[in-house]
């Protein structure tokens, strides 16, 4: 192999190796006051896959509102309104030819749930569905630990209304009730567990 001239004065470049663009790792964290809503929106998505694929049929009960004043000059925005009655819980509908109603609730603590978080109206509406032999369970989501649990309405009802303490502390949820794996879709696969729970 010949040896290169290069003419005076002149140095090659030394060509020096690539960059590699490095990925950074990004992860995504949900404010904890938005998490609530954010778990009403993956609720609304399990449902929504559990509908497409026919498993079951669960739709999120809206609250009934009354509408007092709107300005149309902003495209028909409410700017005044109350709600019409007390809600009642979150959702309902059909699984298996049983009828389904639940809540869902968010919790900040690490400790315990505070039934300071259920309305009494909750209480005595998910009564009346366990007496017409529907089933009630409460979904919660507890924002700090990431996980969440299926309760039954009945063991929450029975809590409630001895009100030994006023709060149910974390510990019993395993107890009483079961842990809601977490996948990519379904998001929170609860059909199993009402199997499990309710239908033995």
């Amino acid at each position: 192999m010949s040896e290169i001239n290069y003419p005076a004065g002149t140095k090659p470049k030394a060509v020096l190796p690539r960059k590699t663009a490095t990925k950074k790792k990004r992860t995504l964290k949900i404010a904890a006051g938005n998490r609530g809503m954010d778990f009403e929106a993956e609720l609304n998505d399990t449902n929504a896959y559990y509908k497409e694929k026919g498993l079951a049929v669960f739709n999120k009960r809206p609250t009934p509102i009354n509408i007092v004043k709107v300005d149309y000059t902003r495209g028909a925005k409410i700017t005044e309104a109350y709600f019409e009655t007390q809600s009642t819980t979150d959702y309902n509908g059909v699984y298996k030819g049983y009828y389904i109603d639940f809540e869902a609730k968010s919790i900040h603590g690490k400790t315990s749930f505070p039934l300071s978080n259920i309305p009494k109206q909750q209480i005595e509406h998910l009564k009346a569905v366990l007496a017409q032999g529907g089933i009630g369970f409460f979904l919660i989501d507890i924002v700090p630990l990431e996980k969440v649990y299926i309760l039954p309405a009945s063991y929450i009802i029975d809590f409630y209304e001895k009100r030994e303490r006023a709060s149910i502390p974390l510990t019993e949820f395993p107890l009483h009730g079961k842990e809601v794996p977490q996948k990519y879709r379904p998001r929170y696969d609860f059909l199993p567990l009402i199997d499990e729970l309710f239908l033995k």
